[in-house]
């Protein structure tokens, strides 16, 4: 992960606000995405980019208004051809630092595979590793627990994304154990931590 930096200023004035992107994928913390995005773009210039599962979780409506919403369709929506924008490009030049939480099992294993076969994926395909990248894990126990999701997390590790890790709690399905997103004001504050202490 990159050393802490200021967001660079345009036109020699003061420090801009720092640009996250925040991405969703399919798991059942998803029902949150919302509040972080609310929380972050208290400070922060904030976009957001939600898997099509992600979207069965996510209530639009309540969206926080400012906080533009990028799914698969705005990806393939806005190119006709060629020089035109191409979404996955044009958030990841924007963006100062990447959050995918919750980051589901399925997109773990995507992201260490390398596929980028939607919105989300194409961007950390395309990612400039240099800005950080924070993960936040939501998984089922037995799925957290095994053995694919160590090697697939040590792979994320080696490309440098930082690991917010999951907690131990009662789980959707009823289980009891370790597996669920951190809290969004956890997230949140690992983002500011890294972004500043100007902005706690």
């Amino acid at each position: 992960m990159a050393a802490h930096q200021e967001p660079a200023s345009s036109g020699g004035g003061p420090p801009r606000r720092p640009r996250v992107l925040l991405a969703a994928s399919g798991s059942v913390a998803a029902i949150k995405f919302d509040g972080l995005c609310r929380s972050v773009a208290e400070w922060a210039d904030v976009r957001a980019v939600a898997t099509a599962s992600a979207l069965h979780l996510i209530d639009e409506a309540s969206f926080p208004d400012g906080v533009p919403l990028y799914t698969d369709d705005d990806e393939w929506s806005r190119w006709r051809r060629v020089g035109d924008e191409v979404l996955h490009i044009e958030l990841r030049r924007w963006a100062d630092a990447l959050v995918i939480a919750p980051l589901s099992a399925n997109t773990l294993a995507k992201v260490a595979g390398g596929l980028c076969d939607n919105l989300l994926t194409c961007v950390v395909r395309a990612w400039d590793y240099s800005k950080p990248v924070y993960i936040a894990p939501d998984m089922n126990t037995f799925m957290w627990d095994n053995p694919f999701t160590a090697r697939q997390l040590a792979v994320l590790r080696e490309l440098g994304m930082s690991i917010v890790q999951p907690v131990t709690k009662r789980l959707a399905c009823g289980d009891y154990g370790s597996g669920a997103m951190a809290e969004p004001s956890e997230i949140c504050k690992t983002l500011m931590l890294f972004f500043g202490p100007q902005h706690l």
